[in-house]
């Protein structure tokens, strides 16, 4: 059950820094309490989760307190490995400040040591600055789940380390994404999902995709069945379908996303979704493909 959901800040107790934030009810909290590990619940696959489950990336709670209010938890928490699956020790590690003499505000990536990035707990290497501005003006915007998946994703800016924040807040993560497993296919660190993945093959990892794709077909199933009025009209699969129609959103809506006010089953779909580009990705560089050269096909195809 979801009912007394509240949000759960997570934190070092050595160090004092903010790792992450998630949510937890009642069983979450009992499991937290009996297993001395953290665990929340979540909202968008309708599931508890344990941190570290898959990556080995786990946060043993040391104190559990409650804010003056009851509203909201806080996990004191000894964590082994980074909260955040870009590598970064912490999920915050991006700014908000004002822009001087300007409306608006804009958002600054924090440098490897600023994020309090420990690159000797996790031998992946944070994106760059230069990695990052490629994120957030090209690509496709992805959430992750558990591992390289669960937690949050971040990314900055183009040209230069900081952009401004859309009225939706997108921020393009797939060069970030790519960034990490190209790191990840490197090094291979111990206690990764991803480098669980590369080291079983090719098989393994498109057995994943397969299995993932079955996964967004119901989650697009049962998106449908929840929301039966769809937001766009539904075409025909014989109907005439022109090119401005197949293009993604983003080419006739000025790069602003319609998608706003998701049901549960379209959230649902979006983590299946992001669940199966991250496997995808990871095939492609197993199979020594790059996002480039996708691109380059869907720029014959449709350019």
């Amino acid at each position: 059950m979801q009912t007394g959901l509240v949000p759960v800040v997570v934190q070092d107790v050595e160090t004092g820094l903010v790792l992450m934030q998630a949510y937890a009810n009642r069983e979450a909290l009992k499991r937290t309490i009996g297993t001395g590990q953290a665990w929340f619940w979540s909202r968008s696959r309708q599931e508890y989760w344990r941190k570290g489950a898959t990556s080995g990336n786990v946060m043993t709670v040391n104190e559990i307190r409650l804010d003056c209010d009851g509203d909201s938890v806080l996990y004191l928490v000894s964590p082994k490995g980074p909260a955040c699956h870009t590598g970064a020790t912490t999920c915050y590690f991006r700014t908000i400040t004002p822009k001087d003499q300007a409306e608006g505000m804009r958002v600054q990536t924090a440098s490897p040591a600023e994020a309090g990035m420990d690159t000797t707990r996790d031998t992946g290497s944070a994106p760059s600055s230069s990695t990052v501005s490629e994120a957030a003006s090209g690509g496709v915007g992805v959430a992750s789940s558990e591992d390289a998946t669960a937690d949050a994703g971040c990314s900055g800016s183009g040209g230069g380390n900081d952009r401004e924040i859309s009225s939706t807040g997108e921020v393009s993560i797939l060069q970030t994404l790519w960034t990490v497993l190209e790191s990840r296919y490197r090094d291979r660190p111990q206690g990764s999902y991803t480098t669980y993945l590369f080291e079983h093959g090719v098989d393994k990892i498109a057995k994943k995709v397969g299995e993932e794709a079955v996964e967004v077909a119901i989650a697009a199933k049962n998106a449908v069945a929840v929301s039966p009025v769809s937001r766009e009209a539904q075409v025909p699969e014989t109907a005439h379908v022109s090119a401005e129609a197949k293009a993604p959103w983003s080419a006739v809506t000025d790069g602003k996303s319609p998608y706003t006010d998701l049901t549960s089953g379209q959230k649902e779909l979006s983590s299946e979704s992001a669940d199966l580009l991250y496997h995808l990705l990871a095939l492609w560089k197993m199979a020594g493909v790059t996002p480039d050269d996708i691109y380059r096909v869907l720029k014959e195809r449709h350019g």
